[in-house]
Order: structure tokens, then C-alpha cells, then sequence
């Protein structure tokens, strides 16, 4: 359906056809920074660290539609713009994107792992680095045989059960009675020595930024198969992104609710914490739920680890094509990247197996301070003397260019004299 302009209308119908690299993009987000950063921030500081979730989410909003934005109105995915800027911004772009995705594949592999490994009797005696293997080799081989279909249909189902398992046990543990420990003390987040979980949890809340170009390439791969406007496109993005902040709340609540102030050590290891995040659904819907929540919890993270392997490859893909001047790319190449960042992926695992949770907590930073580079770039891209940006959206994206240059050169600094480690 058409209108007097010959454009498509938008209908509930092709709003619901068109959802996919939204739903896509929240899959990826929910894994180190929500069922991890999050909880731990409910679990550790209970409410007080609501106002910074809400805030970082609120500030990248912005940039994040952007790219979404970008897409749709010059048919071009993010990293052609950020090309279209300049070669200097591409090769900072693709260093950075390589190294984020051999370490978040790392990362959210293990993570996967120490869930399986839960799971599992102890006496088949695997360990994290094959159970790894054994994962990354699987997700790779369901890639090259499914491709971006069979992504945008698990991403789906993934999400809808977690979230219904997530939202069930915040609202039971709402209404149960619960003490504190006899010693409890709250502890604040607002000290020098707490800022690098600060920075860390922001880094990935609600994803690291280089999703957005991600998010804009499986756009442009949905509109392959689904034609859809700019309307379409922003609710899309819209239901992913608001329904992730939403999220990062509900598992805050988790934290906050269930393990805060109870007495047990919060574990810092991401893989460690697992087994406290499971124990947790279990507190609150009772013990039978340990299985369905390590299955669905399992789902969530293997949907990362696809998302991943498949975003981060896909990217780099297209930002080599770019800097080589290649009118297109291979489903070929695509293949080599998927194969050199599962296996690159991997080493790291093996060879850094007792580092990796340092690793993704630098990561997690890195992507913060990295952060306003590319919001500053994806704002660059819409905001110009052909489009300008106007009303609410502009005065948050001024505000949140603020907010993320502000609190990234504070951490340089405190870190640079030393009062932030």
C-alpha cells in the first residue's frame, strides 16, 4: 500500500514484518551488561545506581537511532557513512571493532560455558575452555547454514522467554518478606574506588556503541526480504532499545531485591556470578525453576554469542570492503570473518582463560570512552546542511554529547592520577 507520494504506508502489519534487527540488537545487549552488570548493581548498591541506568540510556538513545535513521533515509548502512567522513574514521573504527569482537566473543563465550557447566554433572569432567569450543563451533556451523533468517526468527523467541521468566521473578519477589544481614552495611557507588564498575556498567548499557553499525547492517539485510519505511525502521528500533532499558531495570530490580544486603559475597568473576544469578530466580520462584531459568538463561547468552560472531564479523566485513574500495562484499568473506573471529575468539580463551573476566571489564570501559567518538559521528551524519536535527531530539543528543564526553574525560583523568583503580 501506497500513498498520494508513492511512498509505502506504514500499517501495524508492516511495523510487525519489519521488526527483526531491533529485537536483534536488544539479543545482544542482554548478555555481559544485563544479566551481569546489571544484577550486580542491584546486588551490590540495591536502587542507587537506578538514576546512572537511567541516564546512560537516555543519553545513547539518540545515537543509537541514528544509525537505525541514517539507513533508511540514504539507503547506505552506518560504516559507508562513517567512510563517506573519511578514511581516518574508518580505520579507527575497524581496529577498535576487531578488537571488541575477538574479546566479547571470548567474553560471552565463557559466559555461556559456565551455564552449561552449571548444568552439567560434573563427572563428564569438560572444561570451561572445551565447553567454549564446543558452543562457538556450533553457533558457527548454524551461521553458515541459516544465515541472517535463521538469526531474526531465534532472536525472538529468546527474548520473549527470558523476559517473562525475568519480569515473574521481580514481581514475586516484590511481595515476599525479607531481612537484611545482622552486619549489613551500604555500601556507596558514589566513591573514586567504585568508578571503574561505574564506567564499565555504562560501557555496555544498553550495548556497546558499535552496535549501532551493526544493528544498521541487519537493516539493510531485513529490507532483502521485507520492504519497509522509515517509520517502520524507528519503531523496530524503538521496541528493541526501550524494551533493553526496561530490561536493565528489571534486572537491576533482580539484584536489588533478591541478593542485595543478604549477607553472600557478591562474585566479581562474570563466569563465577552465574551460579548466584541462577540461585536468585530460585529464591524467588522456588527451586523447580533452577532448570527452566538455566535453560532460558542458557538461550539468552547463546543468542549473544550468535549475535556477536554474526554482527561483529558482518561489520568488519563491510568496513575491509570499504578501505580496499571493493564494490562488494562475498558471502565467501563473510564466511572467513565468522572462521577467524571464532577462532581468534577462542585463543583467548585458552590462552588467557583465568584473564578473561579482566578482559571484558576493560572492554567494557574501553567502549565507554570510546563512546562519544561515535555518537559525536553518528550525530555528524544526520545532523548536516541537507538534514537538520530538530525539537526534543536535539537538545537530548546536546545534553548527551555532554553527559558522555564529560564523564569519559573525568575517568581519564581520575585514572591518569590514579584515583580511579
Amino acid at each position: 500500500m501506497t500513498n498520494e507520494k508513492g511512498s509505502q504506508v506504514s500499517t501495524w502489519q508492516t511495523k510487525l514484518k519489519a521488526m527483526g534487527p531491533g529485537i536483534l540488537m536488544a539479543s545482544a545487549a542482554v548478555g555481559g551488561s544485563h544479566i551481569v552488570s546489571s544484577t550486580q548493581a542491584g546486588a551490590i548498591y540495591g536502587w542507587q545506581l537506578a538514576i546512572l541506568v537511567l541516564l546512560i540510556n537516555l543519553f545513547k538513545y539518540p545515537f543509537f537511532r541514528f544509525g537505525s535513521q541514517y539507513t533508511v533515509e540514504n539507503n547506505k548502512n552506518l560504516i559507508e557513512g562513517y567512510a563517506e567522513k573519511g578514511k581516518l574514521y574508518l580505520w579507527i573504527y575497524f581496529i577498535l571493532n576487531i578488537f571488541s569482537a575477538v574479546v566479547n566473543t571470548a567474553g560471552v563465550g565463557i559466559l555461556c560455558a559456565a551455564i552449561v557447566a552449571s548444568a552439567l554433572p560434573a563427572s563428564l569432567g569438560l572444561t570451561t575452555g572445551q565447553l567454549t569450543t564446543i558452543i562457538i563451533v556450533i553457533i558457527w556451523g548454524m551461521l553458515l547454514l541459516g544465515g541472517y533468517r535463521f538469526l531474526d526468527g531465534l532472536s525472538k523467541w529468546i527474548m520473549s522467554a527470558l523476559t517473562i521468566a525475568t519480569v515473574a521473578a521481580v514481581v514475586i519477589a516484590l511481595f515476599q518478606h525479607r531481612e537484611y544481614a545482622p552486619d549489613f552495611v551500604v555500601t556507596s557507588p558514589w566513591t573514586m574506588a567504585a568508578l571503574p564498575f561505574l564506567v564499565s556498567l555504562m560501557g555496555w548499557m544498553p550495548a556497546p556503541i558499535e552496535i549501532s553499525t551493526i544493528n544498521s547492517l541487519w537493516s539493510v539485510e531485513k529490507r532483502k526480504a521485507v520492504d519497509f519505511n522509515e517509520e517502520d525502521a524507528l519503531f523496530d528500533f524503538n521496541v528493541g532499545y526501550i524494551g533493553t532499558a526496561i530490561l536493565a531495570f528489571i534486572f537491576l530490580a533482580l539484584g536489588a531485591l533478591i541478593q542485595y544486603g543478604n549477607g553472600e559475597a557478591v562474585k566479581s568473576a562474570s563466569a563465577e556470578y552465574i551460579s548466584q544469578f541462577v540461585q536468585m530466580y530460585a529464591s524467588a520462584l522456588g527451586d523447580w525453576s533452577k532448570p527452566l531459568i538455566t535453560f532460558i538463561a542458557f538461550l539468552c547468552i547463546f543468542g549473544t554469542v550468535i549475535t556477536v560472531v554474526d554482527g561483529y564479523s558482518r561489520a568488519n566485513d563491510e568496513a575491509l570492503r570499504l578501505l580496499l574500495n571493493k564494490s562488494e562484499t562475498s558471502k565467501r568473506s563473510l564466511t572467513v570473518w565468522m572462521t577467524l573471529t571464532s577462532i581468534i575468539g577462542l585463543l583467548i580463551v585458552y590462552l588467557f582463560s583465568g584473564q578473561v573476566a579482566t578482559m571484558l571489564r576493560f572492554a567494557m570501559i574501553a567502549s565507554f570512552i570510546t563512546t562519544p567518538f561515535f555518537a559525536y559521528l553518528n550525530y555528524s551524519l544526520v545532523n548536516n546542511k541537507e538534514h537538520q536535527i530538530t525539537g526534543w531530539l536535539k537538545w537530548l543528543s546536546i545534553l548527551g554529547l555532554i553527559y558522555l564526553f564529560g564523564f569519559a574525560i573525568f575517568f581519564i583523568a581520575a585514572m591518569f592520577f590514579g584515583a580511579a583503580w
